[in-house]
């Protein structure tokens, strides 16, 4: 497994046309493996190989003009065509992007240990509005609901999101946790209309994301690098699922 952070030149047209559009960055992350064949994104973000590593993506917009794309991928990507669209092309080599060998590090992950995290997500559920209607998947809106979503999601994924010391939360199940969720992202983008009477019209395709960062301790070295590989949540292939960890200062 690797990880790759590519810091994107915001003042080109091509870098902010593939910031706009989850689709156009998909398709470019996909391009830098000529070993995987082309693939339409689909919303559920439901891995070729389920619970398998795959290519995931997230986008950090630190500031204005600091944005990075991270990846994680089964192999070593090729980024050249990116640094041509959107980065610094005459700079020196080594500043385009930089991929290390992700596995040292996940080999290492042990019980007990405690990590930053950060994590981009498509927090969802699924309801039913009234008795024999079949259920639907609604995304949730509120930062309690998404932290409520994350929390759900722990126990499987092998860590515990640390609670703060010395609180007494009105609602422990949800509150005083070391959490923090910013970053609501509701604008979704358009696709062309695949409905043969709407041809060459376009369709709005909802994506509600939130970013949550927070501290963790580790439960299951196993079940969290799985995680760490296959992504946590839907729309994977819309820049959501890619949680990283760095070390607690």
């Amino acid at each position: 497994m690797y990880l790759t952070r590519f810091r994107l030149n915001t003042h080109r047209s091509g870098s902010r046309r593939l910031l706009s559009s989850p689709q156009a960055m998909h398709a470019a992350v996909l391009g830098g493996f000529p070993d995987l064949l082309p693939t339409s994104p689909v919303p559920s973000g439901a891995a070729a190989e389920p619970g398998g590593p795959r290519v995931l993506w997230r986008v950090d917009r630190n500031a204005k003009a600091e944005v990075f794309l991270y990846m994680v991928s089964p192999s070593r990507p090729e980024l050249t065509h990116m640094v041509e669209q959107a980065g610094w092309p005459r700079s020196d080599p080594e500043t385009w992007w930089s991929t290390h060998d992700y596995t040292g590090f996940l080999s290492r992950l042990e019980a007990g240990q405690t990590w930053g995290f950060r994590l981009t997500a498509n927090p969802v559920h699924s309801i039913r509005r009234k008795d024999g209607e079949e259920t639907k998947r609604t995304a949730h809106v509120t930062p309690r609901h998404q932290a409520g979503w994350l929390l759900k999601q722990q126990a499987g994924r092998g860590f515990e999101v640390l609670r703060c010391e010395g609180t007494e939360p009105a609602l422990p199940e949800i509150d005083g946790y070391e959490l923090l969720v910013h970053g609501r992202d509701d604008s979704g983008f358009d696709k062309p209309d695949p409905r043969p009477h709407r041809k060459g019209a376009r369709m709005r395709v909802p994506v509600v994301t939130a970013t949550f960062d927070g501290r963790l301790t580790v439960t299951d070295p196993e079940a969290l690098r799985r995680a760490l590989c296959a992504g946590i949540g839907r729309a994977k292939a819309y820049g959501c699922g890619l949680m990283t960890l760095a070390p607690v200062r």
